[in-house]
């Protein structure tokens, strides 16, 4: 029979209880890994686990607000608890602010951003490395996401978050790359998940986030697949090796989508449903008006 390539590790993963993070746990689970999950309310964290029980998987999960440190401390105690250690931690909750001028978000908005993209990716990190370094070993995964390099504006909340992210992870690596934890930027590309179709947007700016459709139409992936390259990063595949920024969607796979955007125009095959569930939200009242 073969050994599974994650077997006897275990595995923590935030914002895992639906989406990416889901997918991500089903893969790492199916691959022999015991997996701890983590979301912000206490239900979606028991029906996660229950059904990754049902499929075979050692699973538990904590609500944890990645935000609050003691929380997440809380999440890694769980996991030596339960399963007797960590080899893997993946930091990958998330959340973006309404579409559209940053001066227009309410502070509230952009601080939850702030919160969870840049406060619980340190806070993660840095429970993770409490672990790892003493036991010489181990893989750190960080998800980034569109803009790892440069902002984008009507975005500027989440985009900016993930350059931080990138050079925070990257520099991780650069201090402790003789440590042999393994410490990884990894961007899944456009997944299709709710987080991407439903879409706070500051009214009047509607129609600016429309073309979000035709973008997604053309790069868009199910979880799964992003889920199985997070696999490969988690896997002895990337032992000995660190600071490893790796990306789903590469300029062959975006030919691809054009490629297959164009054969679908020319056979007149209807077009896979991309459409956004937009929710106009007023602009900050500070700014209202003006």
């Amino acid at each position: 029979m073969m050994t599974k390539i994650l077997e006897n590790k275990v595995a923590v993963i935030t914002g895992s209880t639906r989406g990416l993070g889901l997918a991500i746990a089903q893969a790492f689970a199916a691959e022999g890994a015991a997996v701890v999950i983590a979301g912000r309310t206490p239900a979606p964290v028991a029906a996660a686990v229950a059904a990754l029980q049902d499929g075979g998987a050692r699973a538990a999960g904590l609500a944890c607000d990645v935000g609050d440190r003691e929380q997440v401390k809380a999440l890694g105690a769980l996991a030596i608890e339960r399963f007797g250690g960590i080899d893997i931690w993946l930091n990958n909750a998330g959340l973006s602010a309404p579409y559209g001028p940053t001066a227009e978000i309410a502070p509230d908005a952009f601080m939850r951003v702030v919160d969870t993209n840049i406060v619980g990716v340190y806070n993660g990190s840095m429970v993770a490395l409490g672990h790892m370094l003493p036991q010489g070993r181990g893989k750190m995964i960080n998800l980034l996401g569109r803009s790892r390099k440069n902002g984008v504006k009507y975005q500027n909340a989440y985009s900016a978050s993930k350059v931080w992210v990138a050079s925070f992870t990257l520099a991780l690596a650069a201090e402790y790359e003789d440590s042999g934890v393994g410490i990884f930027a990894f961007n899944p590309g456009l997944v299709d998940t709710d987080m991407l179709r439903r879409v706070d947007v500051v009214r009047g700016y509607e129609q600016k986030v429309k073309p979000l459709e035709t973008v997604m139409r053309l790069w868009a992936n199910q979880p799964e697949l992003p889920a199985q390259r997070a696999l490969w990063l988690a896997s002895s595949a990337t032992d000995g090796k660190t600071g490893l920024s790796v990306n789903v969607l590469s300029r062959t796979s975006a030919m691809m989508g054009l490629a297959r955007e164009g054969v679908r125009r020319l056979t007149g095959r209807a077009a896979p449903d991309t459409s956004l569930e937009i929710r106009s939200v007023a602009p900050d009242d500070e700014f209202a008006g003006r």
